[in-house]
């Protein structure tokens, strides 16, 4: 595993977007391998608190072997949905500055072919971010029913040729067991009657078997409310999407608390009254071309920020 090719992407955009106090608490709540939480605590002082979370086990090693020594972090194995207990325990709701998501897959999880993430190189076909927990997408493709596959890949791979694919594995699984990524990117290949420029035809069904395996989407949907009750007044929240669905949920749930309480449009009250709870801040950022030349997976890259208000998380 090549992890020293670990390149963080948005780097100085989300670190300006969280505008660190040295005093401050905050969270990252997607380790990866660190590069954002080295640059958070840099920039905090001695008395400064960093969460770090992943429930990827590699990353949570990774962090307790460069951070474990530091009394300001605090490392947990887990999926973000967890935020709440976690924080809750340590008795600091209400009292974080800045929360970070940086969604998706990491670049160590993708370079390491024993992983099943990547179609570039052969591996076993397990996709879990957590391999010690939940059923692996060998183990899912072995079970589920064709209708069931066909929706995965059309939702979450947003693949026009879901039902051909879907009518192909089921085919082939009876033949032979799909235990590697190479036998799935073969399937997919012979099913799929075009090709996108520059595109692998098994991009779409691994982001969604992935997506589908890890509910990747469930767990940010379930996270971004809990961080209204967590966020201290200003605090920010910071999220890093790499494909549409995960950043329409970012844009959506943002949106809805910018606006606040849902009242008819000519209701005559001024806006704070409609009792808001976060506030967008600035507008999308997106990876300049340098970055996007130097990291690849900068390119499809979109930060969206947003500040707690005053109002009352109850409100």
């Amino acid at each position: 595993m090549n992890e020293h090719h670990h390149v963080p992407v948005l780097l100085e955009e989300a670190l300006q977007a969280l505008q660190v106090k040295q005093d401050g608490v905050y969270v990252d709540a997607t380790y990866g391998r660190g590069g954002h939480a080295q640059e958070i605590l840099k920039r905090l002082g001695t008395h400064g608190q960093l969460l770090v979370f992943d429930r990827d086990p590699q990353a949570c090693e990774d962090a307790r072997r460069k951070f474990g020594a530091d009394a300001r972090v605090k490392i947990t194995q887990g999926p973000f949905s967890l935020l709440d207990r976690t924080i809750d325990i340590l008795g600091l709701a209400g009292k974080i500055n800045g929360i970070l998501f940086d969604l998706g897959v990491s670049s160590p999880q993708l370079d390491d072919a024993r992983r099943g993430f990547s179609f570039r190189a052969d591996g076993s076909l397990d996709m879990r971010m957590n391999p010690q927990a939940g059923e692996s997408a060998a183990d899912w493709i072995r079970r589920a029913e064709e209708n069931e596959i066909a929706r995965v890949i059309r939702e979450y791979g947003e693949e026009r040729f879901a039902k051909r694919i879907a009518r192909s594995i089921v085919i082939e699984r009876e033949i032979e067991p799909i235990t590697t990524t190479r036998r799935l990117v073969e399937i997919v290949a012979r099913a799929v009657p075009s090709r996108e420029k520059n595109k692998d035809p098994a991009t779409r069904t691994f982001q969604a078997i992935r997506i589908h395996i890890n509910r990747e989407l469930e767990e940010l949907q379930e996270v971004l409310p809990q961080t209204i009750r967590l966020l201290a007044t200003g605090g920010r929240l910071v999220a890093i999407s790499f494909h549409s669905l995960e950043d329409r949920i970012v844009k959506h749930f943002l949106r809805a608390e910018a606006k606040g309480d849902d009242l008819p449009p000519d209701f005559p009250v001024r806006h704070d009254q409609f009792h808001p709870k976060l506030k967008t801040v600035g507008k999308v950022i997106r990876a300049g071309d340098a970055e996007a030349r130097r990291n690849p997976r900068a390119r499809s890259a979109v930060l969206r920020v947003a500040e707690r208000t005053g109002v009352a998380a109850d409100a």
